[in-house]
């Protein structure tokens, strides 16, 4: 699953997406607004029109044509056959084969071969990114399904950790490795590589500080373990070892 922290604070609600039609209901210029429960009260939503979800629906699509080809070929190089997802719009609470998924997310189901992504969602995080550094951002949210891909990659081979941070450390690293691979095909844009870590550091876990209450500061620790993506720079961490060393330093099955 894929968490997201805006300026550095976790989301724990389902964030809310409204629909403003400005436009009229099919117009590309109608409004989606953005917002979750941990931003800070007057901070205005991340405002998306329906045109920016097509592009980002789009960008993923492609995204996910080009994963699951590079992660076939990976598989065979390993003789090894990658069962490769579908993909999965919502916006609405979904109810999957692993449970109810809420709205502002991206999770990979393993019981249903699916990744579900939220696509108002994932164009607010290319928003954001593309605000933050002056670019399209759209890698900020081609780096999400890349992330769910990598989950599925990893399952797959069998990696299943009890701790979560080490399944989200993996899923990191692969996604790196989409970025290598699209760096080697030549379809790096300027700018692609600072969305893919401007996304990565925005995801990461908020800096756990203590209450004082020894009780109380254990369970929380215990509950954020339990949770745990890594911090911002764990995740970029995580990442650049994909992007520079490849599969095979983030799983001992593709060395």
């Amino acid at each position: 699953m894929y968490a997201f922290a805006l300026g550095g604070r976790a989301a724990r609600a389902a964030l809310v997406v409204t629909l403003v039609c400005l436009s009229g209901p099919s117009s590309p210029q109608a409004s989606l607004a953005w917002s979750g429960p941990d931003v800070a009260a007057g901070t205005p939503p991340v405002r998306v029109t329906a045109a920016d979800v097509d592009a980002s629906n789009q960008k993923a699509a492609a995204a996910y044509g080009a994963l699951v080809s590079m992660w076939t070929a990976q598989f065979e190089n390993i003789g090894a056959e990658f069962a490769a997802p579908r993909l999965a719009r919502y916006r609405s609470p979904i109810r999957t084969s692993c449970g109810v998924i809420a709205p502002s997310n991206a999770s990979y189901c393993m019981a249903g071969n699916a990744i579900y992504f939220d696509d108002v969602f994932l164009a607010a995080q290319a928003k954001i990114a593309g605000a933050a550094l002056n670019t399209d951002g759209d890698m900020a949210a081609v780096g999400i399904i890349a992330h769910e891909m990598g989950h599925a990659v990893a399952m797959q081979l069998g990696f299943r950790s009890r701790h979560s941070y080490s399944n989200e450390a993996v899923a990191d690293c692969l996604a790196g490795v989409f970025a290598q691979q699209s760096e080697a095909d030549g379809v790096l844009e300027h700018g692609d590589l600072d969305e893919a870590f401007f996304g990565m550091a925005s995801a990461g876990d908020p800096t756990f500080e203590p209450s004082g209450d020894a009780d109380r500061d254990r369970r929380v620790a215990v509950l954020l373990a339990r949770s745990s993506h890594g911090t911002r720079e764990q995740r970029m961490q995580n990442f650049d070892r994909g992007y520079r060393g490849g599969s095979g330093r983030c799983m001992a099955q593709f060395r």
